[in-house]
């Protein structure tokens, strides 16, 4: 997935959904900046912008070869005749994913999404989740206006990266021969890994029972947190 133009250096955008020229990169890891990283790709040097939390993650990696998954998106003032190309980078896929999921909320430009991610992508889902409006104003770039809007924009969407595991894969959806009740019992040990205690989660799940057939978690927890019917 790709990103659009921006219109300022100030508000760039990114735009999911728009084919990227470059989806993935691998090289060796030759410096670690303030806010980007630089590969070594044969005789070329790329710099690839990274948030705090994949710099975190690389800080013992230096002259070891690893590979990013990478946004990309166009930083400039186009009337001034200067658009500079950027790539983004992520060492898994859903945080990209979710990062270009963030971009997609009002006024939150991408490099306010880049300076936002300093915590666990499953960690920021969450608290979107559970509408963490004073949690997700003190992470950087963010003040209360700005998580009010990520909540109300994000909560029906947020739910699948809050059950990543390990921070990397979301958690698969059992296959269709898992009876109705399996499901269910999966959906509770969910809300459980979400801060619901084993009573409330319990009942959560009761609450929209009817609302089934389910065939997966993902549309139990989209019918507790919304109260809708799963769709066919």
């Amino acid at each position: 997935m790709g990103t659009s133009p921006a219109t300022s250096e100030e508000n760039p955008k990114a735009n999911p959904g728009t084919p990227a020229m470059i989806t993935r990169i691998t090289g060796r890891l030759v410096r670690i900046l303030d806010e980007s990283v630089r590969l070594e790709v044969g005789p070329l040097e790329y710099e690839v912008l990274v948030p705090a939390l994949v710099r975190q993650g690389l800080t013992n990696r230096l002259g070891e070869e690893i590979t990013l998954h990478v946004s990309h998106f166009l930083e400039g003032n186009p009337l001034q005749g200067r658009l500079v190309p950027r790539l983004i980078g992520f060492l898994h896929e859903a945080e990209m994913e979710f990062f270009e999921l963030l971009c997609t909320v009002d006024k939150v430009s991408v490099r306010r999404a880049l300076k936002a991610i300093t915590e666990p992508i499953r960690d920021i889902a969450d608290a979107i989740i559970r509408e963490d409006v004073k949690w997700l104003a003190r992470l950087p770039g963010f003040g209360k206006a700005s998580a009010e809007q990520v909540v109300l924009s994000l909560k029906k969407k947020a739910v699948k990266f809050a059950l990543l595991r390990s921070g990397t894969e979301p958690t698969a959806a059992p296959s269709p021969a898992v009876t109705s009740d399996a499901v269910l019992d999966l959906a509770v040990e969910a809300l459980r890994t979400l801060g619901h205690s084993a009573t409330e989660a319990r009942q959560l799940v009761d609450s929209v029972r009817s609302f089934g057939p389910f065939e997966n978690v993902e549309q139990v927890l989209l019918a507790v947190y919304n109260k809708e019917k799963p769709r066919k």
